[in-house]
């Protein structure tokens, strides 16, 4: 069997590019290995309640990711997180409100009351020096630690950056690529002088209102939505299908060749074997009613006892989740790797970051995610997070933006409606 287009891996990224390509008419294949689809937007149980086993908001920039739930009919479940904010669990073993006006952790005030509060009196001012430099110092810098070392010193980069960007982007700043960390910065810092006030014209540019959102119910619900579009629209889901063989007109799978140009929406396990590991737990801790650390606690890399990179008070930060959870609370741990006893080092660290001791834990759950490759592959299409970038708010408008200019180079014309199945 031919098919027009093949995508290859169903997450959300190919499912996106998948449901795009049908509604440009093209007949869609999509193969994923394992028997679920979503990737790492995945449902799971409980203490009784289906969550997010990982992704559980998305970046509102941009403003694609809200369209697709629209056109989805999930414009009303989107919901906003509590205007609590995060804490940062800092290098000394203290936690302190993260600062409020900040870019991944850069400061668009250096000498506020609450960056000087997170990284001292002297840092602030040297970060306040960032006003005093040119505009060129630093900006060819090929790393976001790399840019934000040069105008406001290491102290904001330890401090700030790099818990920040360790919880969002899984990685050390020194290795996050400035245009990966924003398109825009490198050129504001060089239009507006500072990188201060870069951080200052970026935020005000954003539009009003929460920086992320989710869905009530759980992001995984976005998957549901796609799957269910995608079959309607005709494009063929083959669960637990690996791919053996891939080429820009035709894959293999189980020993023949199926055609069609591809989509490459799976990229291969990065060489250095990066995973993340997430572990939540469903707690009764009375000292959480208040939530005692906001929405969740950024951990500092040198943070003594303490193996997590990041906690979620998920009751804390979502009312649809307390609303599931009466009288419990639910928190989620990240971690770089494994950790020896998964569920045991989440209890502990849970305890020291949110300043209660977790004495029961009703339920638990572990899931560990390895990271994708750069998707480098030459002229063959690509989409999901390897290619476009973290976030669903990088990943959505990519494979849209991937499908759309696939068909208008393809200039396919089927012999059917959009969205009808062609045999050949």
């Amino acid at each position: 069997m031919t098919s027009d287009a093949i995508v290859v891996g169903g997450g959300v990224g190919g499912l996106v590019a998948a449901r795009r390509l049908a509604l440009e008419g093209f007949a869609v294949t999509l193969f994923e290995q394992s028997e679920v689809l979503g990737g790492q937007v995945a449902r799971q149980r409980i203490s009784g309640v289906d969550l997010d086993a990982a992704a559980e908001s998305f970046a509102t920039r941009g403003g694609a990711v809200a369209a697709l739930l629209d056109e989805l009919g999930l414009a009303n479940d989107i919901v906003t997180p509590s205007p609590s904010p995060a804490w940062l669990h800092r290098g000394d073993g203290s936690a302190v409100p993260l600062p409020a006006t900040g870019l991944l952790g850069i400061p668009g005030d250096p000498l506020a009351p609450d960056v000087v509060r997170a990284i001292g009196r002297e840092a602030a001012e040297r970060a306040a020096r960032d006003a005093e430099l040119p505009a060129r110092t630093g900006t060819d810098a090929s790393s976001l630690g790399e840019l934000v070392r040069v105008r406001m010193g290491d102290a904001v980069v330890e401090g700030l950056l790099a818990p920040v960007v360790r919880g969002v982007h899984s990685m050390s700043p020194d290795d996050l690529p400035v245009e990966r960390a924003h398109p825009r910065l490198r050129a504001e810092v060089l239009e507006q002088g500072s990188l201060a006030a870069a951080v200052r014209a970026l935020r005000a540019a954003s539009p009003a209102g929460s920086a992320v959102a989710g869905i009530r119910g759980g992001m995984f619900r976005l998957v549901d939505a796609l799957a269910d579009e995608c079959r309607r629209l005709g494009v063929e889901i083959e669960l637990g299908t690996p791919v053996e063989e891939v080429s820009a007109d035709g894959v293999i799978v189980g020993g023949r060749r199926r055609g069609g140009v591809v989509v490459r929406a799976a990229a291969p396990p990065a060489d250095d074997g990066r995973r993340l590991t997430l572990v939540t737990l469903v707690v009764d801790a009375p000292g959480l009613h208040d939530a005692p650390r906001g929405t969740g606690l950024l951990v500092a890399p040198d943070a003594p006892g303490v193996a997590a990179r990041a906690l979620t008070h998920l009751t804390a930060k979502w009312q649809w989740v307390a609303d599931a959870l009466p009288g419990r609370h639910a928190v989620r741990l990240s971690y770089d790797g494994v950790p020896d006893d998964a569920v045991a080092t989440a209890t502990r660290d849970a305890g020291i970051l949110l300043g209660t001791p977790i004495e029961e834990v009703l339920d638990a759950t572990e899931y560990t995610w390895a990271r994708g490759a750069s998707a480098s592959t030459g002229d063959l299409p690509a989409v999901g997070e390897a290619a476009a970038g973290t976030g669903l708010a990088s990943i959505v408008p990519h494979a849209e933006r991937t499908a759309r200019e696939l068909s208008n180079s393809r200039r396919i014309r089927p012999a059917r409606g959009a969205g009808e199945r062609m045999e050949g």
